[in-house]
């Protein structure tokens, strides 16, 4: 499809209705978003977990033509929800070619577009934006300026020019200027400085902004969305409360609710589709690697104000694809299958998304992220087997049985070893796993069920990841005397 390239050929294309010269974006964003709410389906692409509690809130910002804030702890989807909005705007805009602030051919507002439409008239000629083009995002840091957003005087250009300096035609444009007509997304709000915060006032409430004090007027349109995280409001910074008062909807964000939301955003968003060699990810593996984030998020020796992030569990499953992924190619082996074993030596990938209070700083982030994946694994294991008689199992370990299931050993090999530990290959039907599946299944399979014993202290397991017999609890030492001994009463004094 060919576009007008000048205004003459604008005036006389479908761009020329009435409805589209004079639609704001805010009113544009409303009429799309409208248009895909009679057609159904998902109004945001990829965002998981959020229909019920987020999306009908963001759709109500939207349609009251409101500016928003998402408040939300790390992890939680703020710039990708910030980066859909997009997807409701026009697939071309045009403007003025040439123009930094992408001017309206219909009604420019800096000087420089409208001297160009009063000498070329008709042919002026015309450039189209794209959606993507018209997202313009900051991420907030103590060292931005009113001249990053707003903009400057630019004394070269009034030299080359011949220009005063008070010449709309010195300026230099900052960021939001050069967002007109399209989204301005600031991430971090809090981490702006206040001084700065207060340059966002015209801009939200009149719908303008004035350049270093000067006469200059731009009634830009522009819609306004921001993304924070509400602990750092004292952390870092705050919102001063004019600019909170001028953000039309404030909307929280949250972690996953369930195990399956969790799975599926580290499904969508993990690297798992490695060249060379089939994967085949077990579900029990994806709910016990879902479970560690859930289990750090309750855990009291981890910072609940800081939040444990989405992506923990994203790149442990990352680290866990390639630990299984470096097992095959060393041994040859035909399918990628990862065991718990690899869940374990993806601790890299757990202990630096950890903000430890002081109790987990005693122990050490590499014991608190064993025990977080102990814990997911016990309550995964329950999933499965709960109510299976696995005594048969445990009886081989106390009777002397031991077993090394090195997370670097080949299926082969270490399959030869499982099968001589009764009951277990019997069990593993419990996870869907069957005698004709590849040994790299059954491998994986008959080695959560060990984890899962150890994890409940069935049986026991070292460093060197050997299995063998639980300790056996003592049990508590008795008292002397049954009856309660008598409360101390001081030694009579004679004279």
């Amino acid at each position: 499809m060919s576009f007008p390239r000048t205004l003459g050929e604008l005036r006389h294309s479908p761009f020329s209705e009435q409805r589209l010269r004079t639609r704001r974006v805010k009113d544009e964003l409303r009429d799309n978003l409208v248009t895909k709410l009679r057609a159904g389906g998902p109004i945001f692409s990829g965002i998981v977990g959020y229909d019920d509690t987020v999306v009908p809130q963001i759709i109500n910002a939207i349609l009251s033509r409101h500016n928003f804030i998402l408040l939300g702890l790390r992890g939680q989807a703020k710039s990708r929800i910030l980066r859909s909005l997009t997807a409701l705007l026009d697939p071309q805009m045009p403007y003025i070619a040439g123009c930094e602030i992408h001017d309206d051919p219909y009604a420019p507002i800096c000087r420089h577009c409208r001297e160009e439409v009063a000498k070329h008239g008709d042919d002026t000629p015309i450039a189209y934006l794209t959606p993507e083009a018209r997202y313009v995002e900051k991420l907030a840091t103590p060292d931005v300026t009113i001249a990053d957003l707003i903009g400057d005087i630019d004394p070269i250009k009034a030299a080359r020019g011949g220009h005063e300096l008070s010449s709309e035609l010195t300026v230099h444009y900052g960021l939001l200027p050069r967002a007109n007509r399209g989204i301005f997304a600031i991430n971090e709000l809090p981490d702006l400085a206040g001084k700065i915060q207060v340059g966002l006032f015209n801009i939200m409430q009149e719908g303008d902004v004035q350049i270093k004090g000067y006469p200059i007027r731009l009634p830009l349109d522009v819609a306004l969305v921001f993304s924070a995280n509400p602990e750092d409001y004292t952390a870092r910074g705050k919102i001063i409360t004019p600019l909170k008062d001028r953000i039309g909807s404030e909307i929280r964000t949250h972690y996953p609710a369930s195990i399956e939301e969790g799975i599926a955003i580290t499904t969508q968003e993990a690297w798992m589709l490695r060249d060379g060699y089939k994967l085949y990810v077990p579900k029990y593996v994806h709910e016990v690697i879902e479970r560690v984030a859930f289990a750090a998020r309750e855990d009291k020796k981890i910072d609940k104000r800081s939040g444990v992030s989405q992506r923990l569990p994203i790149s442990c499953m990352e680290n866990v694809i390639s630990n299984a992924e470096r097992r095959a190619i060393h041994h040859d082996e035909k399918v990628v299958v990862p065991r718990i074993g690899d869940v374990y030596a993806a601790m890299p990938a757990i202990t630096g998304k950890l903000e430890l209070e002081y109790e987990g700083e005693m122990k050490g982030a590499d014991h608190v992220g064993r025990e977080l994946i102990r814990t997911a694994i016990a309550k995964t294991y329950d999933e499965y087997f709960t109510g299976v008689n696995t005594q048969q199992i445990v009886q081989w370990f106390d009777l002397g049985g031991e077993i090394q299931l090195s997370d670097t050993a080949g299926a082969g090999e270490v399959l030869q070893s499982l099968q001589t530990i009764q009951g277990l290959m019997d069990k593993l039907g419990k996870v869907g796993v069957g005698p004709k599946d590849s040994i790299e299944m059954q491998v994986s399979a008959a080695e959560f069920v060990l984890e899962g014993l150890h994890a409940h202290k069935r049986i026991g397991r070292n460093e060197e990841r050997v299995f063998s017999a639980g300790e056996k609890q003592p049990k508590p030492a008795e008292k002397p005397f049954d009856r309660e001994e008598p409360p101390y009463r001081p030694r009579r004094q004679f004279n």
